[in-house]
């Protein structure tokens, strides 16, 4: 058995992750994996009935799913994936702007990223931004690689689902979850209809009102 979040909006509009337990198949090819995104799906059905799940990742079997991927996302002309690898700012180095050139894979794998000390901000496009919020600079940027990729009708659809999850996402290994900014949106859309041109301070306000860490 494993255990992931299924991300979701309270009934005070919150973003909030539920602690979903599943049966998890051993492996690594894409095929488990896959298996493995339909287990938690299937769980998530059977904890909340009401739950029209959405698996955000490329192992999902739903087209919108696998669009949401970060590494199908572009932003700024650039795969999401490597524009988020080559913002991060370490110790002894960063921001690895060259990393914009290369497959988001190999971006993700950069021996760089875990050679550099550790990780103090991230910096693009002219501005710094600290690691606190804890998600704020990925979530910004996914958004607005959101509305680079994805139709307006794309968009709408992500209303058609109240939990998000995506099966590559361990919390007990990394921060940041496509999952969890999907159901970001879905509380944008919720509020406004829309997903907002949000500024920078403009963006961190909206998180610190509605993402419960």
């Amino acid at each position: 058995m494993a255990v992931r979040p299924a991300f979701c909006i309270s009934q005070n509009q919150k973003v909030i992750a539920k602690q979903i337990e599943f049966q998890w198949i051993s492996g690594l090819s894409f095929q488990q994996k896959q298996k493995n995104a339909d287990s938690l799906q299937n769980a998530v059905k059977q904890a909340f009935p009401d739950a029209s799940p959405l698996e955000v990742s490329t192992k999902s079997r739903n087209e919108l799913g696998r669009k949401l991927s970060a590494f199908n996302l572009k932003y700024q002309g650039y795969p999401l994936e490597c524009v988020f690898q080559s913002s991060k700012v370490f110790q002894y180095g960063g921001a690895y702007q060259d990393l914009l050139q290369k497959s988001p894979r190999e971006a993700k794998s950069d021996p760089r990223l875990k050679e550099s000390g550790q990780l103090i901000a991230f910096y693009h496009n002219g501005m710094t931004w600290a690691l606190e919020p804890k998600t704020a600079f990925y979530d910004f940027i996914y958004i607005g690689a959101v509305l680079e990729s994805l139709k307006l009708d794309e968009i709408q659809q992500i209303k058609n689902y109240n939990y998000f999850t995506d099966i590559e996402f361990n919390p007990q290994k990394s921060v940041n979850s496509q999952a969890r900014t999907v159901a970001e949106i879905r509380l944008m859309l919720e509020l406004y209809d829309r997903i907002p041109l949000y500024t920078r301070q403009e963006f961190i306000t909206f998180y610190q009102n509605y993402i419960a860490d």
